[in-house]
């Protein structure tokens, strides 16, 4: 009875969000939902334009299109339960809702990263291979590149989702964090979870240690060409093509290595500060 008890089924979690630092919600509440507004918008023209412009039916903005969809379904899987949890202290979400929030944000998450990489691989043909470009990057080329790559996000975000959600929770169901984010959910669990700590260390060699290599190379032989363009407008011209891409790289990985790369604290002070930051970050 005992241990039936100890591992009776969690119908819900709790989501602590900023409630030990309610002095933060206001400010963090009107920042997230101006930046929220400005993905939509923003977002949602660059995919008209690309649409309706034909002189813009071209890989690079194929890519593009696919980004920004990729950013409003991203940041939406989030940001609507983030705003909440300002508004409603130590929120609750159902079992269910929970594993699909998570389920989401991991695969859009993954699809992003093998996107940027694919995009990375365009930039390098289209400034290295410049005469090849069009037979290289041809639409039965690009499309299958894009679609594999929200394949295979999606296809990790099921594995790792149904290996979570199998786990038994029992107990203490408050999750430290804005969202149902699967590391902040795994803590939670009352059995080994080292299936799951492998998968995961898999899942960031494929997704973030991969990727980054990839893009670190395609970035030398860019650089290495633009440096031998005679001019300089050519050379800026150049550089300017893959600046918004290099910088959406950059916070894009350099956030994802802080909360999933770096170790963590052992002390109980500093794990504290080191669930805020990872939460802000």
């Amino acid at each position: 009875m005992e241990r039936a008890n100890e591992t009776s089924p969690v119908m819900g979690f709790t989501l602590l969000g900023l409630s030990a630092h309610p002095e933060l919600e206001k400010t963090f509440f009107v920042l997230i939902l101006l930046m929220y507004l400005v993905i939509l918008l923003g977002n949602g023209v660059l995919i008209l334009v690309t649409i309706l412009d034909s002189r813009l039916h071209t890989p690079m903005y194929f890519f593009l299109g696919n980004l920004s969809f990729l950013d409003i379904c991203f940041t939406t899987s989030s940001v609507p339960l983030v705003l909440d949890s300002f508004l409603t202290p130590q929120e609750t979400i159902s079992f269910s809702a929970c594993a699909v929030q998570m389920a989401l944000s991991f695969a859009m998450a993954g699809t992003e990263c093998l996107l940027l990489s694919v995009m990375a691989f365009d930039r390098y043909v289209a400034i290295c291979n410049p005469l090849r470009y069009p037979v290289i990057m041809s639409k039965a080329a690009y499309v299958p590149m894009a679609a594999s790559s929200w394949a295979i996000g999606g296809a990790a975000s099921v594995v790792h989702t149904s290996l979570a959600i199998q786990l038994p929770f029992c107990g203490n169901n408050i999750i430290n964090h804005f969202t149902c984010e699967i590391l902040a959910v795994l803590k939670l669990a009352c059995a080994d979870i080292s299936i799951n700590v492998i998968s995961m260390e898999v899942t960031n060699v494929i997704f973030l240690g991969v990727p980054v290599l990839f893009i670190s190379f395609s970035y030398v032989f860019i650089i290495a060409t633009i440096l031998r363009i005679p001019s300089a407008e050519g050379r800026r011209k150049a550089f300017s093509t893959c600046s918004a891409h290099l910088t959406v790289v950059i916070v894009f990985y350099g956030t994802l290595f802080f909360m999933y790369g770096k170790p963590k604290s052992k002390d109980s002070m500093g794990a504290d500060k080191e669930d805020l930051s990872d939460k802000l970050i």
